[in-house]
């Protein structure tokens, strides 16, 4: 039987809705990251060095992108056997994602792309089931 998910997703959450065989089900992966990411430094150095310089702030930016990987990947892991993807939501995480798929092979599953704001759990699976009613 076919396996349709609809996401909407940013970078804190992901709302998974799944519709298969007449049935849906609704799913939430929290990132556990915050809006402002703020991640320290491990290496205590004895003299003082400038923590806000180019280095720094290349750490975070890696250390960021290895903690939104790790979000994309428990996502992928949640939508691994789905026929048909639709992924929607509000800033960047839904490129990174649909990009994130495509890496790892999945890319063509994905079905559509689309700008959406903050909604409501009842809101996103209305919009997955027309979605794909509307198929």
């Amino acid at each position: 039987m076919k396996k349709e998910v609809g996401l909407w997703l940013d970078h804190r959450k992901a709302v998974i809705v799944t519709l298969e065989n007449g049935t849906e089900a609704i799913r939430e992966i929290q990132s556990n990251m915050e809006k402002h990411v703020r991640f320290s430094s491990s290496t205590h150095l004895k003299d003082h060095i400038d923590t806000q310089g180019p280095e720094a702030e290349d750490m975070r930016d890696r250390q960021y992108k290895a903690h939104l990987d790790r979000y994309y990947d428990k996502v992928l892991s949640s939508i691994v056997n789905a026929n048909s993807i639709f992924i929607f939501g509000p800033g960047e995480a839904k490129i990174e994602l649909e990009n994130h798929l495509e890496r790892h092979g999945f890319g063509e599953h994905v079905v559509g792309v689309e700008s959406a704001d903050k909604m409501t759990d009842r809101q996103i699976a209305a919009k997955v089931r027309n979605y794909f009613q509307n198929k």
